[in-house]
């Protein structure tokens, strides 16, 4: 029975490690390498870097490795001896992961804009999510992302890389088009195959409909998110909801107001197994009312149970508690 080191993935803040490091066991814990983990995993120190130490009941097969290249918050995989012969370790043996992607991961990390949520958080809620629907062992490529507060994109580009088809709908015209903008820029310095649609929505708003190396569909819309179905018209139903709802709202009667009509629209459109997951500035607006006003205006119901009632963080000074639901119809 193998035991594996996971390294936490570096970050360039202090407090992007405290958060990485706090969410890494649960990303390992709730992804198909978890049930074959024998007993807890540890958070272990060695040559001053930090790392997840685990046993598997199994040897390390592809399935495992395709399953290690596809976390967010570890990065680099070892094989772990105590000792070797008579020689004292630890010794630590790399494992060969894959580390194809979709596309580059420059696509999430290029662009730059004011309240981009972290790069390796997306990452880490849109494998949450897969991982508590009836899609954990899908690929990628046979799946469809939807992030009806899309913002910059960032979403997007996390489900872009791994291969998925990718709507968002976003109401800020302008943060829509620099989206479009960019995309079409990073396709043509990277020689990236795309072709593009655009699509205007009688009464609804716009619609860019892009496909990125021949397969993968991208839609990029500008509306309000209650109308989310004419968006995703043309794609199969998503099975993932994933979004980061605006930091700026503080006030119980602000996130009534915006989810009322929302939540409905949303669940409307996923497909039967799906999952939703969001995270929201819980500093103000705690988890029990964020609950409690989820179940009470639609028919998802928020999973509580650990390792999902553990998933608040601080992100800097001003968020010092963000949280994380994932629900199920």
């Amino acid at each position: 029975m193998p035991t594996i080191v996971a390294q936490i993935a570096p970050q360039r803040s202090t407090q992007y490690t405290e958060m990485v490091t706090e969410l890494a066991p649960y990303e390992i814990e709730l992804s198909t390498i978890g049930s074959n983990i024998i007993d807890s995993i540890q958070t272990v120190t060695l040559g001053s870097h930090n790392y997840l130490k685990f046993q598997l009941d199994t040897k390390v097969d592809d399935t495992h490795k395709a399953a290690f290249n596809q976390l967010a918050m570890t990065d680099g995989y070892f094989l772990y001896h105590d000792r070797i012969d008579s020689v004292e370790g630890p010794f630590l043996l790399p494992i060969d992961i894959p580390t194809n992607t979709f596309l580059p991961h420059s696509l999430i990390a290029t662009r730059r804009y004011r309240g981009k949520t972290n790069e390796l958080f997306t990452q880490f809620i849109c494998n949450i999510a897969r991982y508590s629907s009836a899609y954990k062992s899908t690929p990628w490529h046979k799946l469809t992302l939807l992030d009806p507060l899309a913002g910059g994109g960032t979403t997007l580009f996390a489900g872009l890389i791994l291969g998925a088809d990718v709507v968002g709908v976003e109401k800020d015209k302008k943060v829509v088009e620099s989206t479009v903008a960019f995309i079409k820029q990073y396709a043509k310095e990277g020689k990236i195959p795309a072709k593009y649609r655009e699509d205007r929505l009688k009464n609804v708003g716009k619609r860019w409909f892009i496909t990125l190396n021949q397969s993968a569909r991208c839609v990029v819309g500008h509306g309000d998110t209650s109308e989310v179905k004419h968006f995703v018209n043309g794609l199969k139903r998503p099975q993932l909801i994933v979004t980061d709802l605006p930091y700026g709202i503080q006030h119980a009667s602000e996130w009534q107001e915006m989810l009322v009509s929302a939540l409905p629209a949303w669940s409307s459109m996923l497909a039967d197994g799906g999952a939703m997951a969001f995270s929201w500035n819980a500093t103000r607006f705690v988890r029990g009312d964020m609950i409690q006003l989820v179940e009470s205006i639609s028919d998802f119901k928020v999973l509580n149970h650990p390792p999902y009632d553990a998933l608040s963080h601080q992100v800097d000074r001003v968020i010092k508690n963000r949280d994380v639901i994932v629900a199920h119809l």
